[in-house]
């Protein structure tokens, strides 16, 4: 036999040709190669195949006499339960209904048992184990029984009692959102940015290629001396945090007497190709903060960056802290939200981010100068695929029903592109190498970067069911700043645990408390302060007695920073 016949007969040699088949761009996002590498791994541990067929036999014997029973009209305990957050199966005719129940039993024994072998495959890396789960449940959860009109027992009942007219409403969605090219989460004409979205006042006081900055009209006479500069995710666009009044985290910072500046990034285009990530440091945040303290006579400003917005706000922090001495630098205190900057296990979105997965979309990028929004929202809405794609199908479609407005959703869905160059350049250094992490291990702007030189006050706040900013990766800022520093773990996920407003009674909670260098995540969490509420509370405690004395409110415009629109200004209305 030839060398390059047994060379073929190995299974490194197979596992190369499909990782050469990722390369070729047959599977450029890498869904079948982790799939396959779990059912090859299988194959070459013959013993823990054959004690999880065991099991899953003893499963099946379990569910065959629960589905005797159920058919005889005889009471039984379901075998298999569904997740606490899956409420594909609420409605109660699928466990009244002894036909429905045995339908909706089979598929999560098959469910479950695929994901448990998946996630304890033998000889394979955590990380591959998890790209085969992730993308094994893609799968079934699109073939969920759910899904499909003779499959879904609420769908049938409502076409009865409509005469079939739900079908016919769901027709009409499923027709509405092939026009609009996506599953529309709500309905676009509801909602106006400018009409009754981002509607705090004020004007742009600044524009250049890469940003506009808002300074808002402050409510209050007197506000504090020292103003709040927030930097948004460009990501998205920044009126995540000026939904409405009664959800704007900007219009309470004005409430609470501070004077407010927020970026308003440019949606890039073909042209942006060449834009970096310097780029944005340099002449985005490194300018509203240069604004902020011109307009109002401050020597220093708090800054607050967001998911994307933080990590840049911390790598500019390190480089500022370089290229001055900390005294000289424009910024009194930190605040970060949903941030990481140590990207070791950046939660679910890992899935996404591999040599392979990068090297396409850098092509893809250089093809068009720009990763396109919606590439990057289906990206994020596979990452909750029941919740943000099959949920909007069956209720759309198989029950006829129009999606009710939601202001979060349809900011969701106005999307931005990422300019070619930024884009690579960020996914690479920190996703994939992690850089932001290693001591002077990125240069920028002729700095070399270590989070270690930055001795500003942080607080920081992360949320629990974060699954973009896992709230304990999150917490490793700690391991890398100097100066004090205050973490706090917020209830619910990436945006409601951040847009938060104080209410009464209080929908959310909170864990509070310092952050000690080199502490666990979880030594924290067991001795840290549970509240009811909003932290935005907290912030306001932490925050208001490092803001210097009350002084007159600046104007909104002057005659350096003169007014060029009012809020919320053009790029955020560019598509």
């Amino acid at each position: 036999m030839s060398a390059s016949k047994e060379t073929l007969n190995t299974p490194h040699a197979v596992w190369r040709a499909i990782d050469q088949a990722v390369e070729a761009n047959v599977d450029p996002i890498g869904m079948a190669a982790p799939l396959l590498h779990a059912q090859l791994a299988w194959l070459a541990h013959p013993m823990e195949l054959s004690d999880a067929i065991s099991l899953l036999t003893t499963k099946i014997w379990e569910l065959q006499v629960h589905t005797w029973a159920r058919a005889l009209g005889l009471p039984s305990a379901d075998v298999e339960q569904a997740q606490s957050d899956d409420t594909r199966f609420a409605d109660p005719i699928w466990s009244e209904s002894a036909s429905w129940d045995i339908v909706k039993e089979w598929y999560l024994l098959g469910t479950h048992s695929i994901q448990c072998m998946l996630y304890e495959t033998p000889g394979l890396s955590g990380a591959e184990r998890r790209r085969a789960a992730f993308w094994w449940r893609k799968w079934l959860n699109a073939v969920a029984p759910t899904n499909f009109l003779a499959t879904n027992p609420v769908a049938l009942r409502k076409a009865m009692e409509t005469h079939g007219e739900s079908l016919l409403r769901g027709v009409n969605n499923f027709i509405a959102d092939f026009q609009a090219g996506d599953i529309q989460m709500t309905r676009p004409d509801d909602f106006v940015v400018g009409g009754n979205l981002a509607t705090t006042p004020g004007q742009v006081v600044f524009r250049n290629e890469l940003l506009e900055v808002i300074h808002y009209t402050p409510t209050r006479a007197r506000v504090h001396a020292t103003p709040i500069v927030i930097v948004t995710p460009w990501i998205n666009k920044f009126y995540v945090l000026d939904l409405n009044p009664k959800k704007s985290l900007v219009k309470f910072l004005l409430d609470q007497g501070f004077d407010v500046y927020i970026t308003s990034w440019k949606n890039p285009t073909a042209e942006m190709r060449d834009v970096g990530f310097e780029d944005y440091l340099l002449q985005g945040i490194g300018k509203i903060i240069e604004v902020a303290c011109r307009i109002s006579s401050a020597a220093k400003v708090h800054v607050v960056g967001y998911c994307i917005g933080g990590a840049a706000l911390a790598t500019w922090l390190a480089w500022a802290n370089a290229r001055y001495s900390p005294e000289a630098v424009p910024v009194a205190t930190t605040t970060l939200l949903a941030t990481l900057v140590d990207y070791h296990k950046p939660g679910d979105i890992e899935v996404f981010l591999d040599e392979g997965t990068v090297h396409w979309l850098e092509k893809s990028m250089a093809e068009k100068g720009y990763l396109d929004g919606k590439q990057m929202a289906a990206a994020f809405r596979l990452l909750r695929s029941n919740s943000l794609i099959w949920n909007y199908v069956v209720q759309g479609y198989l029950y006829g029903e129009a999606p009710p407005p939601f202001d979060l959703l349809y900011w969701n869905m106005d999307t931005t592109r990422m300019p070619a160059a930024m884009h690579g350049w960020y996914l690479r250094n920190f996703y994939l190498e992690n850089k932001l992490i290693k001591k002077e291990a990125i240069e920028l702007g002729g700095e070399k970067i270590d989070l270690g030189r930055i001795v500003q006050p942080l607080y920081v706040v992360s949320a629990e069911d974060d699954h973009i900013a896992p709230w304990r990766q999150a917490f490793r800022i700690n391991n890398f700043v100097g100066g004090p520093r205050r973490f706090v773990l917020s209830s619910s996920g990436h945006i409601l645990g951040i847009v938060n407003p104080v209410v009464d009674p209080p929908r959310r909670e909170y864990h509070v408390a310092s952050a000690e260098r080199h502490e666990t995540a979880e030594d924290w969490q067991a001795r840290a302060k549970k509240h009811p509420g909003s932290w935005w509370a907290d912030w306001m405690a932490w925050l208001k007695p490092q803001s210097g004395p009350l002084v007159k409110a600046p104007l909104v415009a002057t005659a350096e920073f003169p007014a060029l629109a009012a809020a919320p200004g053009a790029y955020v209305l560019e598509h």
